[in-house]
């Protein structure tokens, strides 16, 4: 059977806005207030789809959600009819109003960790065991808890999650942890993967704060609990020698480092970290190197090389390693390629390490200035053909449907964003029909967004 690694890349909202939302999120804090261009940004993001389509990548997108969030007004103690919902948000409490104008759902990133069905051993299986009990695509969606405008995605994204992934025969989307800081989750930011060639992928989830044990971070909150890792690790179905837990290193989430995502990257058989990525690395890559044996490969970037302050202002880990070894391919945000010292970096000793056959630096200035890079925007989930034939909605995409994207976005999507302009129940419905009419083209029903209307 082949299996073919998919990027989901989330589609940036018509609400696209720098709000400053993100404490622990440097680059989000940093441009509080500036003007975006939500149609820059979406064009921004379907080129990044496009340039991996057009080598020949599985391209998936997931769509925005409904902003401004009504119902989470509501459920906030604003009444009556929308124009008055918004203006008395605006006005009464302009912080609230703003977060529930956030597009962060962009970065699906943080959408769930997925366990693919390839990784589940198949002894485990008896043969005679009902269709229900064979390894199926584990997909788990995120909390999100640690931040409110975050929070709000949950159940739309999971109502998303559970229609494109309704086919029981080969998924299983769960519900997400509980809604406490015990279970905080962040989904695949802090989840990598590592294919072992022909036995069963490893995977590693990346913590940030133990409440059983010192070296949390100090300055900025964690936002993954090891609780949380541990329940994931449960509801995997995976083999205990298949999962491990390790901590995030607390320097490097103090230095801005919010999500395992800023500071490593994996793919297939190849780990690419900073030395101060982990709590007690050298303990964490002997362990790794126990369990992957000889497919395994680790590449170390000592801080001398590149700083921890530098891997954060440029985003070198938050990049997306693709293609086969022999044919391995590095996309970058084009921060990487501005920075000298970090442009020499990858381009002498990266190259070299990675055995790179193409470096790509690709503009995403838009995302980059609310903290989210290449790796942030895209949701990567492991399928099979027949799992992709039992995908709901035309989320797979081909030269049409991304053409009617552009173009839609192109026609429609305003070109600055303030968040006072959304206070207008004309503008802000405006904004709505947009992501109505996104969902047509990817054929999925209206349904799903009419509990946040």
């Amino acid at each position: 059977m082949r299996w073919r690694e998919v990027n989901f890349d989330g589609l940036v909202g018509p609400t696209h806005n720098y709000a400053g939302l993100s404490f622990g999120n440097l680059a989000s804090v940093s441009h509080q207030g500036a003007v975006s261009n939500p149609r820059q940004a979406a064009l921004q993001g379907l080129s990044k789809m496009r340039w991996l389509m057009d080598r020949g990548f599985v391209q998936g997108v997931l769509p925005p959600q409904l902003r401004p969030n009504l119902a989470a007004l509501r459920q906030l103690g604003f009444q009556g009819p929308p124009p008055t919902v918004l203006r008395q948000a605006w006005q009464q409490a302009p912080q609230i109003f703003s977060m529930c104008c956030s597009a962060s759902a962009m970065w699906v990133a943080n959408a769930a960790t997925v366990f693919p069905s390839c990784d589940h051993v198949v002894s485990q299986f008896k043969p005679q065991s009902k269709p229900e009990e064979q390894p199926r695509c584990v997909v788990v969606p995120a909390n999100l808890i640690s931040h409110f405008h975050r929070s709000q995605e949950v159940a739309a994204t999971s109502a998303l999650l559970h229609y494109v992934f309704a086919d029981a025969r080969y998924f299983q989307v769960q519900s997400p942890l509980p809604a406490v800081s015990a279970f905080g989750d962040e989904g695949a930011a802090n989840h990598m993967r590592i294919g072992l060639g022909a036995e069963p992928a490893l995977h590693v989830l990346v913590y940030g704060s133990d409440s059983h044990a010192p070296g949390n971070p100090k300055k900025y909150p964690s936002r993954q609990t090891r609780e949380a890792s541990a329940a994931l690790a449960r509801l995997s179905g995976l083999h205990e020698d298949q999962v491990i837990l390790v901590k995030q290193s607390a320097e490097a989430i103090d230095a801005g480092v919010f999500h395992n995502d800023v500071i490593a990257v994996s793919h297939e058989g190849l780990l690419l970290c900073h030395e101060k990525a982990f709590h007690n690395q050298d303990q964490v890559l002997q362990e790794l190197t126990r369990r992957g044996g000889d497919p395994l490969r680790i590449v170390e970037v000592k801080e001398a090389e590149v700083s921890v302050t530098k891997a954060v202002s440029t985003y070198l880990f938050n990049s997306q390693l693709l293609g086969e070894a022999g044919q391995r391919t590095l996309l970058l945000p084009a921060e990487c390629e501005q920075d000298a010292a970090v442009k020499d970096y990858i381009e002498h000793t990266l190259k070299t390490a990675l055995d790179l056959q193409e470096i790509a630096y690709l503009d995403l200035q838009q995302s980059m200035r609310n903290g989210g890079g290449p790796a942030c925007l895209r949701l990567r989930i492991t399928l099979s053909e027949v799992e992709l034939g039992a995908l709901q909605g035309k989320l797979i995409l081909d030269d049409e449907r991304h053409q009617r994207l552009v173009d839609l976005v192109a026609q429609r999507y305003p070109q600055q964003m303030l968040p006072e302009q959304l206070a207008e129940w004309d503008f802000a419905r405006e904004m709505q029909s947009i992501v109505e009419d996104i969902y047509r083209v990817l054929e999925l029903p209206l349904d799903l967004l009419q509990p946040f209307q």
